[in-house]
């Protein structure tokens, strides 16, 4: 996660030198040459503060949701960028531009919320409950409440992170 979280401040440092040339892979809804940007989007940011806002989250809830394993890690990001990106595509106003790595913050908070319940282990319920407790105040984020915010990142990206955890749920072992 510690590399994830550096490769992001290298791209946004690249991006501050060439004058902002990489927000141009940022999402612009209901084109269709945008949908190549949907990946992208996620790694770019909109300046270094908002960079700085995504980057403790990401690394602790990156850092939490990796523990399963880096493969089903990999799998949970991977739809919780495409359903954010999607989302954002469809459902964002005419001419914004969307780009940060909030919509995985928010997916992976909904990922470890519910993923104990999924799958039925008491390890998990206490990481989703303790994340929930620390981080359950970014739920507001879903809201378009803030001018210039993309709650529906945020809420496709939450939404990703809950499909992720039934998508990708452990088998249940016969006897338990």
């Amino acid at each position: 996660m510690a590399g994830w979280v550096a490769l992001l401040w290298v791209l946004e440092a690249v991006d501050a030198a060439s004058g902002h040339a990489l927000d141009t892979f940022g999402i612009t809804p209901r084109e269709a040459g945008e949908l190549r940007d949907i990946v992208p989007a996620a790694f770019v940011h909109f300046g270094f503060a908002h960079l700085a806002a995504n980057s403790v989250p990401l690394l602790v809830l990156g850092f939490l949701a990796a523990l399963s394993g880096a493969r089903r890690f990999l799998a949970v990001v991977t739809v919780i960028v495409l359903t954010s990106g999607l989302g954002v595509w469809f459902t964002a106003p005419a001419h914004s531009t969307t780009a940060g790595a909030s919509g995985v913050v928010f997916g992976l908070f909904g990922y470890l919320l519910i993923r104990g319940f999924v799958d039925r282990r008491v390890g998990d319920v206490l990481v989703g409950l303790l994340v929930g407790a620390v981080y359950g105040s970014i739920l507001w984020g879903v809201l378009p409440t803030a001018e210039g915010v993309s709650w529906q990142g945020h809420l496709f990206g939450l939404i990703g992170g809950v499909a992720a955890a039934f998508v990708f749920r452990r088998p249940r072992v016969a006897g338990r």
